[in-house]
């Protein structure tokens, strides 16, 4: 890498805020250094939103920086208020360490943690051991409410009602900053811009603590050019575990995502050179598509290697190239959904399975795109809102469903 590590992930759209651009720079420059950004254990999966936070520490990582990912074992337990107009839903302890579990598998596949140059923590390990007057005594009194209201995160839950325990977030939270800078020299907390607050917050607890200056840097909350949240379609969310959404499904959302956002990611979301995704960026017309085509590829090539974003790719190649003609296509990496064939007997509503396969979010949204005839079974449009899928619809290949030109999914009666 020819350019100053800060500028080449500025030009690449991961910084918003920083605490000290100079020391950023310098640090970013120099002998390696360890740095660590924390995940929630709220689900049993990250999303592509986690993406960017993700790819940040990976091409830290490349540059020869040490990775610490920390689990949020402990303070999932009480639920950050960062952007959020509710209080969270409160989980109880099993569930929190079995999805910490699973995100921390989901991030070794990214981070490789070896347990010396990148590792992973649960800070559920030190926080729950806390005594709370001792805690509030050592650590509580560094903290000024007046400062902590003022914060944006507080603003907007305090219209709604903050509760006592989501105050507490914000210690917890730097009190973890302060553990790692203490164990293990960390020096650099990243996160997404609505977690400033909270990071500032632990960088302001090691300077009155230890005495010594650490950074922060935030990286921007994206929203795509409709206005939706980065990660997040009409159908939910677009999961990083492959059996709550396939290959092919993740692949699709990068092939299906506006001409105007293909700039963005292509810098944000693959390691092409930025010399490569110039060229691409400077594509035009229908030639975004290949674009959106190495978009995919790569992104979905870094979250589930290599083999699965070429079956994705081959099998979105044949749909879309197959122009409806049997045996032309190559089905094994489109999503498929196994039905009985005695309900398959008994007639099912079209309406509901493709609500229920996920081709549509809503009965409701099925029953227009029938009347704009945007819903096909085996290349054939649906016609009518009260068609019936039944044996007769099976095929060699099973029935393959279609929603709009691009959203496959594939029955399989067994």
């Amino acid at each position: 890498m020819n350019t100053n590590l800060f500028d080449f992930l500025k030009e690449r759209g991961f910084i918003a805020m920083v605490s000290d651009e100079d020391a950023i720079r310098k640090m970013l420059e120099g002998k390696p250094i360890t740095f660590y950004i924390g995940f929630d254990s709220s689900s049993t999966s990250l999303h592509a939103g986690s993406l960017i936070p993700i790819m940040a520490m990976m091409h830290l990582q490349r540059a020869g920086h040490h990775p610490i990912a920390i689990i949020g074992g402990g303070t999932t337990m009480l639920g950050d208020p960062s952007g959020r107009t509710e209080m969270r839903k409160m989980l109880d302890e099993d569930t929190i360490l079995a999805n910490g579990r699973k995100i921390q598998a989901q991030l070794d596949r990214y981070l490789h943690f070896d347990g010396k140059n990148s590792i992973t923590l649960n800070n559920i390990d030190w926080l729950l051991p806390l005594s709370y007057v001792a805690f509030l005594r050592d650590i509580g009194k560094h903290f000024s409410v007046n400062r902590m209201l003022a914060a944006e995160a507080y603003k907007l839950r305090l219209e709604k009602g903050l509760s006592f325990i989501e105050f507490n977030y914000q210690l917890l939270q730097a009190y973890d900053y302060l553990t790692l800078y203490q164990k293990y020299a960390c020096t650099l907390q990243m996160g997404g811009d609505d977690q400033w607050g909270n990071i500032l917050a632990g960088v302001d607890l090691i300077r009155r603590k230890e005495g010594v200056k650490v950074e922060a840097m935030t990286f921007p909350l994206l929203t795509t050019a409709s206005g939706a949240k980065m990660g997040k379609t009409a159908g939910g969310a677009v999961w990083l575990d492959a059996d709550l959404l396939s290959p092919y499904d993740f692949f699709q959302y990068w092939i299906n995502c506006d001409d105007q956002d293909v700039k963005r990611f292509l810098r944000l979301f693959t390691f092409l050179p930025i010399e490569d995704i110039k060229k691409l960026e400077s594509l035009e017309g229908s030639d975004i598509r290949k674009a959106k085509q190495i978009l995919a590829y790569e992104a979905t090539s870094i979250t589930h290697g290599k083999q699965a974003a070429e079956e994705a790719r081959k099998a979105a190649s044949t749909v879309f190239g197959s122009g409806g003609e049997e045996g032309k296509r190559d089905l094994e990496a489109m999503p498929t959904t196994i039905i009985s064939h005695e309900r398959l007997a008994a007639g099912i509503r079209s309406i509901e399975l493709f609500c229920e396969v996920g081709l549509t979010s809503s009965r409701g949204e099925g029953k227009r795109l029938i009347k704009q005839g945007g819903l096909y079974v085996n290349e054939k449009r649906i016609e009518n809102l009260d068609r019936l899928l039944n044996e007769d619809d099976l095929t060699s290949s099973g029935i393959l469903l279609r929603a709009g030109k691009k959203k496959y999914h594939r029955l399989v009666a067994e």
